[in-house]
């Protein structure tokens, strides 16, 4: 069966691969760093472990640009969901048998993000291809990939938190994998068959660092681009701090536990949904730059103020769902800029190199996170950590390369027809 142009089931296929298998991330997201912190005490070691997560994701994300656009994003993401589903199905296997040491915990860990990668970057490049065969606004279809990301950060901490309540973190594990595999299923029955396969090639002798090469040409040579890259590097570093570690330390410390930090995430991934409808509906007509820069500055740093004031849980949900309904705003707006810049041949390779640098802080984020808590304790990291926050989005936003965010506004590379 074929997709024919104007039909939505391409959007919606897409949608829900991603759908299903970032829930699956969202859950492992709370159960990981709870097991690991009930089980050894250790804010360093919960750090070690996010950190053999995401430096295999960042890693092997840079480098498989020049594959996924030579063999295709709907193989790509097929085989790394089915990857993400035996590693993390081990994990939880390998703990009922009681034979789960760390070390063993670390590299299934590490297979789940070297998978991860890959697979999240096949299924968001064949969002241009999926909006363009439905007739769907670029900056409406990348409204509706944020709908998608913020549902997944709500259903998947709210089941994560639950599960870790009623049956342990682990339980929750089986949860991610169940989402891994249902992923593999929806991208070979519900996407068309001729849609995402590779992308053209100019020269079908091209070398692996040839392609790589002319997608780090191309980063290079978009300064608007690169500004965000910097910019989402340092602000991923500092999120990633607090997801992994420095939450979960606030809800051990503080006596709130995992059902308020599952709470909190829900919350603030509910009103981020409601964000991103509003920027798919009306982002197209609004100013991308004092919106983009307005919802960052409340998205970021009053997340990280509030867990260091003690303040009490109504207060800090609010703050959370202020937080999440202005940060809908921003995937949308970048995920636009990103696709009318970059040539749909060049998709690949630009957006994994894109993705990876911006994401190269996310291992360190818990690593870091882990040791400054063992040195300082959660309340003064906390602050230092939403005021570098603050800096960071007000001084970046300075520099006269965010005045291209509307130029190519619109745009976006056709579509053409793809080899098998």
């Amino acid at each position: 069966m074929t997709g024919a142009r104007g039909s939505l089931r391409p959007m919606a296929g897409v949608l829900a691969a991603m759908a299903v298998a970032l829930t699956g991330t969202r859950v492992s997201a709370i159960a990981l760093p709870w097991f690991v912190l009930t089980s050894t005490g250790s804010a360093a070691q919960t750090g070690v472990v996010a950190f053999a997560e995401m430096a295999p994701y960042v890693l092997v994300k840079a480098l498989t640009g020049p594959l996924v656009d030579r063999v295709g994003p709907r193989r790509i993401s097929w085989v790394a969901d089915v990857a993400s589903a035996a590693a993390a199905g081990a994990v939880v296997a390998l703990h009922a048998l009681d034979l789960l040491p760390l070390g063993a915990l670390i590299a299934l860990v590490a297979v789940v993000g070297a998978a991860r990668g890959p697979g999240d970057l096949a299924k968001e490049i064949m969002v241009p291809e999926a909006a363009q065969r439905g007739g769907v606004p670029l900056e409406r279809a990348t409204g509706l990939m944020g709908v998608t990301e913020r549902l997944a950060q709500t259903v998947g901490p709210a089941v994560g938190g639950a599960m870790v309540v009623l049956l342990g973190p682990l339980a929750s594990l089986g949860i991610s994998a169940t989402c891994f595999a249902l992923g593999s299923v929806v991208v070979a029955w519900a996407l068309p068959r001729d849609m995402g396969h590779r992308a053209p090639v100019q020269d079908e002798d091209e070398r692996y660092w040839q392609r790589f090469g002319q997608g780090l040409a191309f980063l290079r040579g978009e300064p608007l681009l690169l500004a965000v890259v910097v910019m989402i590097g340092v602000t991923n570093l500092l999120d990633a701090a607090f997801s992994q570690v420095l939450a979960p330390v606030w809800a051990k410390e503080s006596g709130h536990g995992p059902a308020v930090l599952g709470l909190n995430s829900s919350v603030m991934g509910l009103t981020a949904v409601g964000g991103s409808l509003v920027a798919a509906m009306v982002a197209h007509r609004m100013r991308r730059r004092p919106l983009f820069f307005v919802a960052f500055l409340l998205a970021g740093p009053p997340r990280f103020l509030i867990l260091a004031v003690d303040a009490p849980v109504w207060a800090i949900v609010a703050v959370f769902a202020v937080s999440g309904f202005s940060g809908g705003f921003l995937n949308p707006i970048l995920g636009a800029v990103s696709f009318e810049r970059i040539p749909q041949r060049l998709l690949g390779r630009v957006n994994a190199l894109k993705d990876a640098l911006a994401w190269a802080g996310i291992p360190l984020g818990g690593l870091l996170g882990g040791v400054a808590v063992a040195a300082a304790g959660v309340a003064p990291v906390l602050l230092a950590c939403g005021a570098a926050y603050a800096l960071t989005t007000n001084l970046t936003g300075l520099r006269p390369e965010w005045r291209e965010m509307d130029r190519l506004r619109g745009r976006s590379a056709p579509v053409s027809t793809h080899k098998r």
